[in-house]
């Protein structure tokens, strides 16, 4: 294919193949959505190979053939950091972490701090230096200030993008280089067949391997990256962790699956025993969570002690362990269908309390661990929330054990609705193929009415249950003939799927309540009748609630707000097709896919359908910046909240604020335009006197919100 080229034709050949090639490795290695074969890939490659070959001038440092690895090195030279790589200071303990956000709010002068939590991975730290979009060096973080220059074998881990879209003078990229739980258990089996010695864990083979002086040999290993900060940075505007995770998305970089922008540490806790559920899903080992301040403003304002920065804090689950017998597995059926295995202990106190069951993620991790019914297992108490199983006692193991087969335990059939079950090729998990499951319906609904979706004040977990399966209502009668006497009759289901939620009568949910007395009068429905006006009150919610409520796969809540600000309405939304979608900010093709998907499955437009017949709004966006009223009092400027309001939620003063334009902040400065007061005003309020900043009491706030425009 190279023969007939003269040199221009070659480069401009050779431009187009370095541009396909790396647009292939980034399908493959990091949205993990390849559109072409092995060997299609390979061929382009070679083609790539062929015409540097024969034209050794268009060889450039970021050709994906240098992913390949070159000869060896006689050592590693030693860098400096422009930026140094601190460690951050961790805690095993919730308490210490909550005196974190003690030390974050009094050293910032606010009552309430923005955070991101991301996953803490267990890899080798790494810098990535880029200088206008070319990988210029990579480098380990050796002792914080001085590192070992490893570019030659950056360059072949293939998440590693050689070129990126920016004209950035200087971009450092830093990140855990690790071996994948596969991939660590094929480079052990291998070493195992060829009598070498075995690594002990995916952390020292990953070290072992950046150590390499040979970079073939770091080419043969499938090393893989996931990078969430940045060094010197020259040339590229970010004001948050938020901001740096969504461009490093953009610039082609893997970064973590999972993590969350958190409004205060209570939901940092609460966000940290989600992590620790999913842990299971992620291919790298994690040991804990990392909690950061989210603005790089207030970063600066708390600035760093000689060894840590004073914003960030490595929150280690917990390494506290127990041994205790495993007397059973059980499975757990997720709302989206996912079989999910729970180790029933025999109780054993650790931690403070005493522990009966512990998570064992999915049968994939089982089978690697090898836990079997009746073996003697460690547990630890993960983060002080959930505890897991880390490894089987073998010399304790009973006779006649045999390995864990999910699909054999459950006999093929979900524990729920007793239908087949199927292996899902796309994750380690089982799924339940039924969508009208009981497990997966209440998994539904409370995901539905809960606070960050379409907040329906009142629908616990034990109503829910009760609305969704069988109950047995027990009447007093008298007929006259035989006297009083309690009757039993069988109430039949009456929640099939969240559009259920709006046919309930008050009725439905009095005969149904947990806890009813047997002689209770059906007519002074207190309960049922507040929770049947919350469910009525829901129909108004804005469209970002609606399409989060309806649990899209990959659309979490900021997602959703975006997509309703883009979009407009629900009906637009689901008319957009997968190219509209992945070009929408923060959405890109896998999300795209979900999305498409979703509303593609008849049972959900249906549901969509009879949430329309209804009455639920699909169209009420929130007017926020552009689509704000932009003569409105509050239109482009920074509002601080501090102290209580009587009449709304603090969450809810934030809401009615963006709808009008306004950003909020947590920081009162001398950017600040307005400060609202409510009761029991601290430290802001008076910053904001010193300052001269406008000051607006609840009642002089509540005028502004009623005024035409905002």
């Amino acid at each position: 294919m190279t023969a007939g080229l003269d040199q221009q034709a070659a480069r401009a050949r050779a431009g187009e193949l370095r541009e396909e090639i790396e647009r292939h490795n980034r399908l493959y290695y990091v949205e993990a959505m390849p559109e072409i074969s092995d060997r299609d890939f390979d061929r382009l490659l070679r083609e790539l190979q062929d015409l540097e070959a024969r034209f050794p001038e268009l060889m450039t440092p970021d050709s994906p053939t240098q992913r390949v690895g070159g000869a060896p090195i006689e050592g590693f030279q030693v860098v400096r950091h422009a930026v140094p790589m601190m460690s951050l200071d961790n805690t095993y303990s919730v308490a210490e972490l909550r005196e974190f956000d003690g030390r974050v709010r009094k050293g910032l002068g606010v009552d309430e701090v923005e955070y991101v939590l991301e996953p803490k991975v267990d890899g080798v730290s790494i810098s990535l230096r880029y200088e206008r979009g070319v990988l210029a060096l990579a480098a380990t973080r050796g002792n914080g200030t001085e590192g070992d220059d490893i570019t030659a074998n950056a360059r072949t881990i293939r998440s590693v993008p050689l070129r990126i879209a920016t004209d950035a003078a200087v971009l450092e990229v830093r990140g855990e280089v690790y071996l994948g739980r596969a991939a660590f258990a094929q480079l052990n089996r291998e070493r195992e067949a060829a009598g070498e010695p075995l690594f002990a864990n995916s952390r020292n083979a990953t070290a072992g391997s950046l150590k390499q002086l040979d970079s073939r040999v770091v080419a043969a290993r499938p090393l893989a990256a996931v990078f969430y900060a940045t060094g010197e940075v020259e040339g590229v505007a970010m004001e948050s962790q938020e901001d740096l995770l969504r461009k490093l998305d953009e610039l082609g970089f893997p970064t973590p699956k999972y993590w969350w922008v958190c409004r205060g540490m209570d939901e940092v806790v609460e966000r940290a025993e989600e992590l620790q559920r999913v842990a299971g899903e992620l291919d790298y080992e994690m040991d804990g969570a990392v909690v950061k301040v989210n603005s790089f403003r207030q970063w600066r304002q708390l600035g760093a002690t000689a060894k840590a920065p004073r914003y960030a804090m490595a929150y280690k689950f917990s390494e506290e362990q127990a041994q205790t017998v495993l007397r059973d597995i059980t499975l757990q059926v997720g709302r989206t269908g996912v079989l999910t295995p729970v180790a029933e202990l025999e109780p054993v106190a650790l931690a403070g309390s005493t522990i009966a069951r512990a998570t064992l993620h999915n049968e994939d991790e089982i089978r690697r661990k090898d836990i079997r019914v009746g073996d003697t297992v460690v547990i630890k108490k993960a983060g002080e929330v959930i505890p897991a199983v880390v490894e089987v006692v073998a010399a304790k193991r009973p006779e006649g054990t045999t390995p864990f087969d999910l699909f054999e335990y459950a006999g093929g059939k979900c524990p729920s609705c007793g239908e087949p079950i199927a292996r899902d090729p796309a994750a380690a998990a089982w799924r339940c193929e039924n969508p009208d499951c009981p497990d997966q319906i209440r998994g539904q609904l409370e995901h539905f009415v809960s606070r960050r979706a379409m907040n329906v004040d009142g629908f616990g977990e034990a109503i829910i249950r009760a609305l969704t399966g069988e109950v047995v209502l027990k009447e007093e009668v008298d007929d006259g003939l035989f006297g009083r006497r309690v009757e039993e009759r069988l109430l039949s289901p009456v929640l099939r799927t969240v559009a259920d939620l709006y046919k309930l009568t008050p009725e439905d949910i009095e005969l149904r309540r947990p806890n009813r007395a047997v002689g209770a009068k059906a007519q002074s429905m207190k309960l049922a009748t507040k929770l049947h006006a919350a469910v009525e009150a829901s129909k108004g919610r804005e469209l970002w609630r609606l399409i989060h409520g309806l649990g899209i796969p990959n659309v979490g809540e900021g997602l959703a707000r975006k997509l309703a600000q883009e979009l407009g309405s629900l009906d637009s939304l689901m008319a957009a097709d997968e190219e509209t979608l992945a070009r929408l900010p923060d959405v890109g093709g896998i999300v795209a896919q979900s999305i498409r998907q979703f509303f593609e499955a008849e049972r959900n437009r249906r549901i969509v359908e009879a949430l329309r017949a209804a009455g639920v709004r699909f169209d009420r966006v929130e007017r926020v910046a552009a689509a704000a009223n932009e003569d409105g009092f509050f239109f482009g400027k920074r509002v601080v909240l501090t102290g209580t309001l009587e009449g709304s939620t603090r969450d809810e003063a934030r809401e009615e604020l963006r709808k009008r334009g306004a950003r909020v902040v947590e920081t009162v400065g001398k950017t600040t335009d307005i400060v609202i007061a409510g009761e029991k005003a601290g430290s802001k309020l008076t910053k904001a006197l010193e300052l001269g900043i406008p000051v607006l009491d609840e009642a002089q706030f509540r005028q502004r919100l009623d005024e035409t425009g905002g």
